[in-house]
Order: C-alpha cells, then structure tokens, then sequence
C-alpha cells in the first residue's frame, strides 16, 4: 500500500499543485485514498490524450484505442486482482474499499471519450455534461472517499467539480484552441460574435467572463456540502474551493483586457486562502446550508 501511495503522490507533483496543497489537509488514511484516486484520474487523463509523464504526444496517437484500452484496464483494475500498473492498483483499492459503482469511474473515461472524438458544446447545457463527466463525477468519488452517503451532499461535491470545470474552461481556452479544441457553448460564441482563436478580444472575453459567472452558483451550493463533511476534510475542501475560485475571479477582474493566458494563485495567495478556509470549516459545524437551487444542472442518478 505504500509503493501505491507514493507512486500516486509523485504523479500529483507533476499534476496539480493546488489539489496536492489541499490534500496535506485531509487526515492520513482519507489522504492517502484521495491521492489514489486522483493519480488514476491523471494517469487516465494523461493515456487518452498521448501525453505519459507529461511529454508530447507520440506520432501518430491513436486516442480511440487509448480509451478502449484505459477501459478494459480500468474494468480489470474493479474487478480483478491480478497484476497490474499502479494506477490502476490503487483505483482498485479505492473503489472496492469506499463501494465505488462502475458507472463513476467509467463516466470519467467517457468524459475523456468526448475529448477524443473532438465533441463540440452547442449550449451550457452540453458544457456541464462534459463538465460532469470529466470533474463532476471526481467530485462524487472524492466525496465517497471522505465517508459521504448522502445524496444532497454528492450533488453538492458534483457541483463544486462543475464549477472547477467551468473556471479551467474559462481559464485555459487558449491552449485548448491551439489542440482544436472548444468547451465554451456555441450559442454563446455565436451570439458574441465571439471566436476562441481570437484571444484577448472583447467578444471572447465576454463569453469567458459569462462562464466564470455561471460557475458562482455552483461554488456557492458546495459551499452548502462543507456541513456534510468530517470537520479536516471540510477545511480541505474549502481550500479547494476557494483557490480555484480566486483563478476566476482574476479573470473577471481583468474585464476586457483579460490576454487570454493561463491564470494562477501564487504561494502567498494559496496560503492566505488555506487560512481562511479554515473559518469556512467551522462555520460549517454550526450554520445550516441553504436548499439546493433546483435550477443548477444536476448529476444522473447511479442505481
């Protein structure tokens, strides 16, 4: 279980700084399991879009057979107990140890399905579909690890991985354009007059700023769930919530000038909103949520 857990926290330092200072919130054992989980989902990322150890993709990438393969992987990985690589050793012990159904590791692989066939998103509605599929459904399974049966509080994990998908959308449109491809809603575009391979434009950065928009709902009902939550792992993912959160409200601060390039949180930024996360934890023991907005896109349902 070690070599598992250490294999899986070196992927985490080539994948995400902001997830890797959250987790080292978390108790052990819930950290341990949660880094598991989201080295497969990297590992998973990374096998379908060619790109192994964070290098270019080979020549001649074959992403269709990639997903199949990352499949049929996956299907051994919760249903066997044969060797196999490490990431998908420690998907397996997750999943069988917090009761994972398939359909939310394989939701995951069809939301990397999508980015293979170069889907396009005609509305928002299409958008959180794929934003479900590829940061949603992590979020239900991270809420799994952390003791979460609830449903109210797994649609509200849901939500806090739509609004990490929107903020990454908004974020990163010019370097998915330059791999052909578009998450922003084409009705939005269209009415914009907007195109993503104008950066830094009036137009598209309207569209951006409407979807940073569209993500406050969603941060503010996962808001709700932190009640739902171990009172540690409620601090971590409140730390989450508002390092991601602080990426778009910089884009919104930057209005019309926004030119386009990756937004991030520095150290200092990062530390300060750790600390005040920590008042998010706790007010969480003692203030009820609101209702969640029936409004707010909502995950399918797994039997």
């Amino acid at each position: 279980m070690s070599e598992l857990v250490t294999a899986s926290e070196q992927a985490i330092a080539k994948g995400s700084t902001s997830f890797a200072a959250a987790a080292r919130l978390l108790p052990r054992a819930v950290r341990d399991d949660t880094v598991m989980l989201y080295a497969w989902c990297r590992h998973a990322d990374d096998v379908v879009d060619g790109q192994v150890s964070g290098a270019a993709p080979a020549e001649g990438h074959d992403a269709a057979a990639a997903v199949a393969a990352l499949r049929a992987e996956t299907l051994g990985a919760l249903h066997g107990d044969g060797p196999m690589a490490p990431p998908f050793a420690a998907l397996g012990t997750v999943a069988r140890r917090h009761d994972f159904p398939d359909a939310w590791p394989l939701a995951l692989i069809d939301g990397f399905t999508m980015d293979a066939e170069g889907r396009r998103y005609a509305t928002l509605t299409d958008t959180l579909d794929y934003a479900y599929h590829v940061a949603g459904v992590v979020g239900v399974m991270m809420a799994r690890v952390m003791g979460v049966r609830d449903e109210d509080v797994l649609d509200r994990a849901c939500d806090l991985g739509l609004a990490f998908q929107m903020t990454n959308i908004a974020r990163d449109v010019q370097d998915d354009a330059a791999i052909g491809r578009v998450y922003l809603p084409q009705d939005w575009l269209d009415a914009a007059g907007a195109r993503v391979d104008a950066p830094g434009t009036p137009a598209l950065n309207g569209v951006i700023a409407r979807l940073v928009s569209e993500a406050e709902p969603y941060y503010a009902s996962a808001r709700g769930g932190l009640a739902g939550l171990p009172l540690q792992a409620a601090w971590s993912i409140a730390a989450a919530l508002r390092v991601y959160r602080a990426i778009g409200r910089k884009i919104l601060r930057a209005g019309p000038g926004f030119d386009g390039l990756r937004v991030s949180t520095s150290g200092v930024e990062k530390a300060a909103l750790i600390a005040a996360a920590a008042a998010d934890a706790a007010a969480s023991r003692w203030r009820p949520p609101p209702p969640r907005p029936a409004k707010l896109w909502t995950r399918p349902r797994t039997p």
